[in-house]
């Protein structure tokens, strides 16, 4: 067991267990957002915890853990989504040889009530701007822990938001 840390008084374990079991699922639910893949969200914030867990002696301000938790699920899930672009694009063959099938009227039904339209719509916006919105409107953070999280400043938290918000209405318009 490590030693206890001197500001909270929590070894890592401690530590740990106490933010699982206030943020665990608010976290994958951020992820989960902005991959649109529970399972992969879950990996990551199990990660997240873990090399929180292992870094724990070395944290400057452990009053700030749930913050460096969420930094590393937003750069985690960022990891993620460009290794799923980039086995997206070497699948390419294998994509236009799965496209000459056409899918059953049944998984195209499914998939239409599995997203409602907001998700849809959310997972078309750049990165960037669906990190903005999901940490603003669904985290309820402010513009600084925005801006921490994202690894950005408060100007570019704005800019971002203001963008998404824009683009998540013009697209909102196409489906109703």
């Amino acid at each position: 067991m490590l030693a206890a840390d001197a500001a909270t008084g929590w070894t890592a374990d401690e530590a740990v267990t106490r933010l699982f079991a206030a943020h665990y699922r608010s976290l994958v639910r951020l992820a989960t957002l902005l991959l649109d893949d529970t399972g992969r969200a879950e990996e990551i914030v199990s990660d997240a915890y873990v090399a929180m867990h292992s870094r724990w002696r070395s944290l400057d301000d452990t009053d700030k853990a749930l913050a460096y938790l969420r930094a590393t699920v937003v750069n985690r899930s960022r990891s993620a989504l460009r290794h799923r672009r980039v086995v997206e694009r070497h699948a390419a063959a294998s994509a236009a040889e799965a496209s000459m099938t056409a899918p059953s009227a049944e998984s195209g039904a499914l998939a239409r009530l599995q997203h409602d339209v907001v998700l849809a719509t959310l997972a078309e916006l750049p990165a960037r701007q669906r990190e903005a919105l999901v940490l603003r409107y669904y985290g309820d953070l402010s513009e600084a822990e925005i801006a921490e999280a994202m690894g950005c400043s408060r100007g570019a938290v704005k800019s971002h938001a203001a963008r998404g918000m824009a683009a998540l209405r013009n697209r909102m318009e196409r489906w109703t």
